[in-house]
């Protein structure tokens, strides 16, 4: 069972809600509340050890199958593709060993309901979303995600896709998508897009030619362009809006101010950097354009 929650603990979880306050009531224009240091490696060393759900070990989940570019050869605990590389330099930074990271399959789907967890952290391609802020915690960002454009072939916006260009071209969204927001408030085409119900219909609209374009986040576009259109490319992608991949846990883990400060130490030092050049070039080949 999990240990009582010492003094340390409950100061950390202040810290971070209080973060959190901050956030929302600088969107809703609120007056902010003063801003709650992040905790010190030094102190996340002493809380970690004992808030843990397993003595001596952090317990990180993922889905199975644990897909490339993000793991390697479906093994998460080979330390091998971005996820896995970062999970076990988040440990390692709180003072954990590699062999002291156990590893737990869980879909996205269990992952993100409210309650205890049989994990520590969930790492899944797991993207921010506020409305889950009432079941779980989110850490702050590992992976900033961009939004890209996927075409066929033959499309003209192939070869013509500067930033007066691309509002001439008619786009296909899911409803209540971020491709469709960043189309209507980034590109603003002449023409509305066409909304659909489903990825899945947008795509089978783009095969028929009834739209030119979707636009999805670039991990998705990669695999909609290499494996699920036939004949289709990833055009180009766009500059990030703000959408992020996140580390879950369960709603009011104390632990979420520790992680963040491995994930700010580990960005400060170019580790992720580092850990994004050695195991996501298919991402970050992809051109960058403005819309």
């Amino acid at each position: 069972m999990r240990a009582t929650w010492n003094p340390l603990a409950l100061a950390l979880l202040t810290a971070a809600l209080l973060v959190g306050i901050g956030a929302s009531s600088v969107a809703s224009g609120a007056a902010r509340p003063q801003a709650v240091k992040p905790p010190t490696l030094a102190a996340c060393l002493k809380l970690v050890k004992t808030e843990v759900i397993a003595k001596g070990k952090v317990t990180v989940a993922t889905n199975d199958p644990a897909l490339p570019p993000w793991f390697v050869n479906n093994n998460p605990g080979n330390e091998k593709g971005y996820e896995s590389a970062v999970a076990y330099h988040v440990a390692s930074t709180l003072g954990f060993k590699s062999t002291a990271v156990a590893w737990y399959d869980e879909p996205y789907e269990l992952a993100v309901t409210a309650g205890a967890k049989p994990f520590d952290v969930d790492i899944n391609e797991i993207t921010y979303n506020a409305k889950l802020n009432s079941k779980v915690t989110f850490s702050q960002t590992y992976f900033t995600v961009n939004q890209s454009i996927v075409a066929l072939k033959t499309s003209k916006i192939v070869a013509h896709h500067s930033p007066s260009a691309l509002k001439g071209y008619l786009y296909g969204e899911p409803t209540g998508s971020p491709g469709l927001t960043f189309v209507t408030k980034h590109i603003v085409p002449k023409r509305a897009p066409v909304v659909y119900t489903t990825m899945a219909a947008a795509i089978a609209g783009l095969e028929a030619k009834k739209i030119n374009a979707i636009v999805v986040d670039t991990p998705s576009g990669q695999y909609i362009a290499s494996q699920q259109v036939t004949n289709g490319v990833q055009v180009a992608q766009f500059h990030a809006t703000g959408e992020h991949y996140s580390l879950l846990m369960h709603k009011g883990n104390p632990l979420v101010a520790c992680v963040n400060t491995a994930l700010t130490t580990l960005s400060k030092s170019g580790e992720l950097r580092t850990l994004s050049k050695k195991y996501l070039s298919i991402y970050n080949s992809i051109p960058f354009i403005t819309p």
